[in-house]
């Protein structure tokens, strides 16, 4: 299978280099001086805070140029509409790992129905110049796994090929029947939790305040109220129908620990921003 990994960011250069690792014909697409970077040295990897980077020569590319079995797409969601116009006129299949709250029809009505998969990528990683700084596999990632389906939720041959090419590369893939529920029910959970740190400067600030974290409690339960399906994973049901004390003392908690610290909830750069923004108006969209 001849696969293309359309964006150059932390995750599609992480999940590009571990594909290519693994013995898969993959090509990393970037563009301006994250593009000369990757030709000059290649992709670099390094664990945490280590000095030592390891370099993987994943070939680069600037223009999808076709004869791609499959195209994954890593970029932010205020993006899509350019990554549709490039990918329109060529074949293959494309999955779209991103956040996401619009389903599949806009994206299916740009390429056609047939070739779109959906999914939500778990890896986590940050680049640091031209070093790409991950995070080795926790006990979390192996928790959740990367889940990947087909829009109608049904199991196809191509699906099954696809899980078994990203856990052949180390990459804890799984099938997920219910896919555009579950990017909807993130998106629920996720913008007004990052809106809500990036409002008081991060998640330990909001910590600090019971009055925003309760605020932040209602408007997720808001969210999760307006979807046209039930919550998946299941357990996000439990926002609904848990007392509202409970909640915000679980949240709170949650806030000041680690994994709060180092889950990117700050996200004030100019393109993160501007996906939150767009996510923003997928879910009120799907409000009304």
């Amino acid at each position: 299978m001849k696969l293309l990994v359309y964006g150059a960011g932390a995750l599609g250069t992480l999940h590009a280099a571990r594909l290519h690792e693994a013995g898969h014909d993959v090509s990393l697409l970037a563009r301006g001086e994250r593009l000369a970077a990757l030709r000059r040295h290649g992709v670099q990897l390094a664990e945490g805070d280590s000095p030592v980077a390891r370099q993987v020569p994943v070939p680069v590319v600037e223009h999808p140029d076709g004869g791609y079995d499959l195209t994954a797409v890593f970029v932010r969601a205020h993006q899509v509409d350019a990554v549709l116009e490039s990918l329109a006129g060529l074949d293959g299949d494309v999955l779209f790992l991103l956040n996401w709250a619009a389903g599949a029809e806009p994206l299916g009505a740009v390429l056609g129905h047939q070739r779109v998969l959906l999914g939500f990528p778990a890896a986590a990683g940050v680049l640091d110049g031209d070093v790409l700084r991950y995070r080795a596999a926790s006990f979390l990632t192996r928790l959740l796994p990367m889940p990947i389906g087909e829009p109608g939720g049904r199991s196809t041959p191509r699906l099954e090929r696809i899980v078994a090419a990203f856990r052949a590369a180390g990459i804890n893939a799984k099938a997920e029947p219910r896919m555009d529920a579950y990017l909807k029910t993130h998106a629920a959970f996720a913008v007004p939790l990052e809106q809500a740190t990036n409002a008081v400067g991060g998640p330990v600030a909001l910590a600090s305040d019971p009055d925003a974290v309760r605020d932040l409690v209602r408007r997720i339960r808001q969210h999760l109220a307006a979807l046209p399906t039930a919550p998946v994973p299941r357990g996000f049901a439990a926002l609904r129908i848990l007392p509202e004390g409970l909640l915000v003392a679980v949240l709170r908690r949650f806030l000041r620990s680690p994994t709060a610290a180092h889950s990117g909830l700050v996200t004030i750069s100019p393109a993160a921003t501007a996906e939150l923004e767009h996510v923003a108006g997928q879910l009120r969209a799907q409000a009304r």
